[in-house]
């Protein structure tokens, strides 16, 4: 129950613990770390929960290890379609972006949206077009190539599978990135950015930079970001119901949360997890699967788990 507070998430799913090695670890450890460093340094110098969330999961698309921005997956034409979605709880504005290539950071492209537009959710080309009258960053399609990423992708090509990034036996883990942040005065934000499923066709689109389903914020409630089996968080509309959950059953952040990831998305069959921080600071980060890669800081203290 402290003032300022952020918290950031990597992706949930089966991440073994004897396969993971230590220095790899370490690596997950150290990127989530610098996001909440950085995030909580910003609420620290008066900067909004919305600005906090965006600059938090800006670093995490600039590293390889997740699933998002550069370390984006590759679909079943071998290429990489991002999503990414913003929202604020102060007037409820958001911004969404779904299949969109070539941007350097999705979550700016979002947050244009929701600043320089009067709709929500932009996508494919016209979406691209918009990012080049913003001047976002572009990257050729060399940027988001990584070997592990196309050794994932090989395993799967031309099979019609689709694979969730963090699962199968392998020690390299990813996922989908967000972030949740309360500032000073009381205001909540979400941040959701992901580069989907491996081999994934017809522009398949997942939870991620659906509002209410991955990304939701209201300040009389919560803020959340999802991640996991999207398809089971879509039909669910996860976000969303964890604040309805505490508004209308009155149940605190803690409780919501497990009843939306532990009996909802399980009773469908679904696996994955969630941040949320509520109107008073508390943080939730509950998950069905065997890891999650998260962290969260604030005055009182600061840590990221795996496990």
């Amino acid at each position: 129950m402290s003032l300022p507070t952020i918290a950031v998430h990597g992706g949930s799913g089966t991440i073994s613990k004897s396969l993971q090695k230590p220095e790899v670890k370490k690596k997950y450890h150290t990127a989530l770390q610098k996001a909440l460093d950085t995030g909580f340094e910003m609420l620290a110098n008066t900067s909004t929960a919305l600005e906090t969330v965006t600059h938090a999961v800006r670093i995490l698309e600039d590293c390889e290890l997740f699933n998002a921005g550069k370390g984006s997956v590759y679909t079943a034409k071998g290429e990489h379609e991002m999503d990414a979605a913003i929202m604020e709880g102060t007037e409820m504005n958001a911004g969404a972006i779904c299949g969109i290539q070539g941007v350097k950071n999705p979550i700016l492209l979002a947050n244009a949206v929701m600043k320089h537009t009067s709709f929500v959710f932009l996508s494919g080309e016209e979406a691209l077009d918009f990012a080049r009258q913003q001047n976002m960053d572009f990257k050729p399609a060399s940027y988001f190539d990584n070997q592990r990423r196309y050794e994932q992708w090989q395993q799967v090509k031309d099979s019609g599978e689709v694979k969730l990034d963090h699962s199968g036996n392998s020690d390299h883990k990813f996922g989908t990135v967000g972030a949740v942040a309360i500032d000073a005065n009381g205001h909540v934000a979400a941040a959701t950015s992901t580069g989907g499923m491996t081999n994934k066709a017809w522009g398949r689109i997942g939870d991620s930079p659906m509002i209410g389903a991955g990304t939701y914020a209201n300040n009389a409630t919560c803020a959340v970001s999802c991640t996991g089996h999207g398809e089971f968080f879509i039909r669910s509309v996860a976000a969303h119901d964890v604040s309805c959950r505490m508004e209308y059953k009155g149940l605190s952040l803690q409780k919501a949360a497990e009843e939306v990831i532990n009996k909802r998305i399980k009773k469908l069959g679904g696996e994955g997890g969630l941040i949320a921080v509520d109107a008073k600071g508390n943080i939730a980060m509950p998950f069905n699967t065997e890891g999650m890669y998260r962290g969260m800081k604030n005055n009182q203290k600061s840590f990221t788990q795996i496990y």
